[in-house]
């Protein structure tokens, strides 16, 4: 039996991350992935989703071409099989250069299954091989969550969807967070009937409540159904189609079902209970912040552990993880802290951006803030006579002037979100955004023009008189 510094399980964005510094830092590296190496985001996410997402927009900019003076040849036509063959050719050539990166970085990859068979004992289910390795990566990501219900089969969840064989003409998605919103909004604008099903009355729990409300509005305004306060009981075939019933009663017709409640750890079946590993009430693997679990040289990093579930945590985890075990360097991660900037985007049209506090969150924790809202229609809309408004918000604590929040919802939220990020990653003022030139005109100079609060908390009582 051969031994190795580090056997790596799972081949995502946080698993190869950290099989390529370990590599470099002189360890000796395997590296496990069942299915195809990229993990969710490469794979089945992120990536693929992007790309028909932004194909989905085309919609719209067609439309809006009129009022700029565009006339086209003729009504534009979708190929939903022409888009996802190159898709899948985009994803494919993604795999290959990381499998590549990895191979260069001297990293052995295995095309199969790998599981604990004791505390140091890695075994290769197809191959039947085994392995000794001195310490173990778990970065084998989460995985779609459905309650069972009569009939659950017939729907798809995010993975599936990637490989419809044609636009569904009537599509349910039950959820609210990003993903079902991203592949609702990218349905509907690529020529779908969407309903959407929702336990609550408005989207992305978790965000701020003025997002979920603006955005919820503007994707009503597209055409997207809300069925809120309902669930799915049950979907039974009807008709040459799918008929689905809620616990309300209604029953909605459809194509297609899209069941995006979430992903939990995907943790099972790996042999880490019998190694030691400890887990919390959804099998996420308990980790230090070093990703060090129970067992002193068994890890995880990424959705496993069931933290922020971002690939660029995933990313940032597994570099930092590599850096303290095999470099030498003790490299301390804040994103778990309750007040640490982590930018984020919804890729919704419009998107959502989003970093630090929303405005419940910071109330929760100071009790003097500022509010700088701004809703309005972008310069774009106004020719397209389109009904779209953005929407841009700050959260500033009133005693040290700190911007703990921003909020935007808007075309290139993602990109605008990004750079915001790192101001506030700085401990930016909102006097430091009041002393920036603003760019003009664009939509992003909001940000740096707004000098009255939209509301104030936590203001001194009036005097009595």
């Amino acid at each position: 039996m051969r031994e190795v510094d580090l056997f790596v399980i799972g081949g995502g964005s946080g698993g190869v991350r950290a099989a390529r510094i370990a590599a470099q830092h002189g360890a000796r590296v395997e590296l496990a992935e069942e299915h195809r190496v990229g993990g969710t985001c490469v794979i089945r996410g992120c990536v693929p989703k992007k790309l028909m997402v932004l194909s989905s927009r085309f919609a719209q900019q067609f439309d809006d071409a009129a009022g700029f003076g565009w006339t086209l040849p003729g009504p534009p036509r979708f190929d939903w099989a022409a888009l996802m063959q190159r898709v899948h050719a985009e994803v494919s050539r993604l795999e290959a250069a990381y499998s590549a990166t990895l191979q260069r970085a001297g990293v052995t990859l295995h095309a199969e299954r790998a599981v604990l068979e004791d505390a140091h004992t890695v075994h290769l289910l197809k191959s039947e091989e085994r392995v000794r390795a001195k310490q173990v990566l778990i970065a084998t990501g989460a995985w779609p969550y459905a309650p069972e219900i009569p009939g659950g089969e017939l729907a798809s969840s995010s993975n599936e969807l990637f490989h419809w064989p044609e636009l569904p003409r009537r599509v349910v998605v039950q959820g609210a967070g990003y993903v079902a919103l991203e592949f609702a909004c990218l349905l509907r604008r690529l020529g779908a009937d969407v309903s959407m099903v929702l336990r609550g009355t408005h989207v992305l729990r978790g965000f701020d409540e003025e997002v979920r409300e603006h955005l919820q509005a503007q994707l009503e305004a597209q055409g997207i159904r809300f069925q809120t306060g309902a669930a799915l009981s049950r979907i039974d075939r009807r008709d040459g189609g799918l008929a689905a019933t809620l616990d309300n009663g209604s029953v909605l017709e459809a194509d297609a079902v899209l069941r995006a409640l979430g992903r939990l750890p995907h943790s099972a079946g790996l042999g880490l209970e019998a190694a030691g590993v400890e887990f919390d009430a959804e099998g996420a693997i308990a980790v230090d912040e070093h990703g060090c679990s129970s067992v002193a040289h068994i890890h995880a990093v990424g959705d496993v552990t069931g933290r922020i579930q971002l690939t660029p945590v995933a990313i940032r985890e597994g570099h930092a993880f590599a850096d303290h075990v095999f470099g030498g360097r003790s490299v301390m991660l804040g994103h778990t802290h309750p007040q640490a900037i982590v930018p984020s985007a919804v890729f919704t049209t419009p998107e959502v951006g989003t970093a630090g506090l929303t405005e419940a969150q910071a109330l929760a924790l100071h009790d003097r803030l500022d509010v700088y809202s701004a809703n309005f229609r972008p310069m774009k809309a106004t020719l397209a006579g389109s009904s779209e408004r953005m929407l841009m918000k700050l959260v500033v604590q009133r005693d040290t002037d700190r911007v703990l929040g921003c909020h935007i919802v808007g075309s290139e939220a993602g990109e605008m979100i990004q750079l915001v990020g790192v101001a506030l990653q700085m401990g930016a003022t909102k006097a430091d955004l009041d002393a920036t030139l603003a760019v003009h005109p664009t939509a992003a100079e909001e940000l740096v023009t707004m000098r009255t609060p939209t509301r104030q908390h936590g203001l001194p009582a009036a005097p009595v008189v």
